[in-house]
């Protein structure tokens, strides 16, 4: 069993301030005690941001070597602890072995050599005139991370804010705390100086609640639900910080009339499954030509049903979801979608057969179902797809942007014709017949999906503050 039961602040691990509250990190996989936390409070954050403004007073003013330098050395350090964070990342939130160490734990070393690359090139100096426009590192940052992706939320955040110069407080998922931890032991390994990194684990209400609302915080960065960025963003309001947020979706996939229906639903239905349904960016709603209803429905049948469900430790397809919470809501809705009247084509309610214990869903896909339903509105968060037909392309248009989200929108069909669809799609991200992964392409939304980028040297961006020096003369300076 894991116990980490200190945080880490300027650079060692100490003791929570009000002695140790201990919290249970249950194994999704067979609901048992996988180890303990320790719950933070206002207190341990103070600790935390005061140590990380001791830091920046040097750390933000070390120039783009001395950061290339550091990045390759924690880059090397999370190499070697890759298998242990893998590892970790499948007890704590129930990601398969195969999917935690091919994209779960990859994706924490792409984004630190995304942002070494990006550093590199990046022009955080530009002459205009008698002009000089600086960008400088923000300062002091707050990180409030999810559980569902756990080191990928968390390394799109540290990989830019240690580029850029600024230092930061991360409050890690308590529900998948234990692959934060390892990263902690990582950067300490690599040499980050102390109060650059600091960890304290907590609740939203309690530690993030006082990272959001800290005065000596110079920006917070939030991942996940829209309803805990609005609290988040409220905390913030009073000292005028910077909010980043990168919050719900409930994206919508639209298969042409020319597009190739297998490949197209089959290629839908393996991507809302991936990761158990639990991505902010899945394809939850498949908008498909209202007379081919029918044909895409047995289709998605085929794919639901060859999704193998079980425990992460072998090779299924899907693991069990994080947490009995999630599991109960997930259940609710899928029942909300059967009351609403839509037509389960495969899944449905209760565990999969043979997997009693565990939060294990069954892969599940509904069609006929219509824009007014629940299950078309609300982000389930788990392996359940929903299909709509449409009359018409406007209509298909339509009913895409028809949410208060605007996270991500995926488009199937001619690449003559696909692109143009794609424009017209009010998402942060558009993705056009299953295009691989871009490390430099932004992520984030439009509306209620937040704000800001993340990932590449958009991602830079939000981490500096633009400084104009008027009646600058080079030669002078030189």
């Amino acid at each position: 069993m894991r116990d980490f039961l200190q945080f880490y602040i300027d650079g060692r691990w100490v003791d929570p301030a009000g002695g140790v509250r201990p919290f249970d990190v249950i194994n999704p996989a067979d609901e048992s005690v996988a180890g303990r936390i320790a719950m933070g409070a206002a207190e341990d954050v103070d600790l935390a941001v005061r140590a990380a403004r001791r830091a920046f007073a040097a750390y933000g003013r070390t120039s783009k070597a001395e950061r290339s330098e550091l990045l390759q050395s924690v880059i090397a350090s999370y190499q070697k602890r890759m298998g242990d964070i893998a590892a970790a990342i499948t007890e704590e939130m129930g990601a398969p072995a195969w999917l935690a160490n091919q994209a779960q734990a990859m994706l924490g070393i792409a984004h630190l050599q995304t942002a070494l690359g990006v550093l590199q090139e990046y022009p955080f100096e530009h002459q205009r005139g008698t002009t000089l426009l600086v960008k400088e590192p923000i300062g002091v940052c707050g990180f409030i991370t999810p559980w569902n992706w756990p080191i990928n939320q968390i390394m799109c955040k540290v990989a830019p804010a240690l580029a850029t110069g600024c230092t930061m407080v991360l409050k890690p998922s308590e529900v998948a705390p234990f692959s934060a931890m390892l990263l902690a032991e990582v950067m300490h390994d690599a040499g980050v100086p102390a109060g650059v990194f600091n960890l304290v684990n907590g609740d939203g209400p309690t530690v993030g609640e006082a990272i959001s609302s800290h005065p000596e915080v110079d920006m917070v960065s939030f991942t996940g639900s829209t309803r805990a960025g609005i609290a988040v963003a409220k905390a913030a309001a009073d000292t005028v910080k910077r909010v980043h947020q990168e919050l719900g979706g409930k994206s919508p996939n639209v298969v042409l009339d020319d597009a190739d229906l297998p490949t197209a639903v089959t290629a839908g239905v393996r991507a809302v499954m991936m990761n158990s349904g639990q991505s902010c960016n899945a394809p939850t709603r498949m908008l498909v030509p209202a007379p081919k209803m029918r044909e895409a429905a047995e289709i998605a049948r085929t794919a639901a049903e060859a999704t193998t469900v079980g425990a992460p430790s072998g090779n299924a397809a899907m693991g069990p979801v994080v947490s009995q919470v999630q599991y109960d809501r997930i259940q609710a809705l899928i029942q909300r979608g059967i009351d609403e009247g839509a037509t389960l084509v495969a899944g449905g309610t209760g565990r999969p057969e043979g997997l009693e214990q565990g939060y294990y869903v069954k892969p599940t896909v509904f069609a006929d179902v219509t824009n007014d339903m629940t299950i078309a509105r609300e982000e389930i968060f788990g392996p359940v797809l929903s299909i709509l037909g449409y009359d018409n392309e406007e209509a298909a248009i339509e009913v895409a942007n028809d949410t208060p989200y605007g996270l991500a929108a995926y488009v199937q069909g001619e690449l003559d014709h696909a692109p143009a669809v794609a424009r017209r799609l009010r998402a942060g991200q558009v993705n056009i017949n299953g295009a691989g992964v871009d490390f430099m392409a932004p992520f984030g939304g439009y509306k209620q999906s937040g704000n800001g980028r993340e990932w590449g040297d958009h991602a830079f961006g939000e981490f500096l503050e633009t400084k104009a020096v008027l009646g600058y003369d080079v030669q002078a300076a030189e």
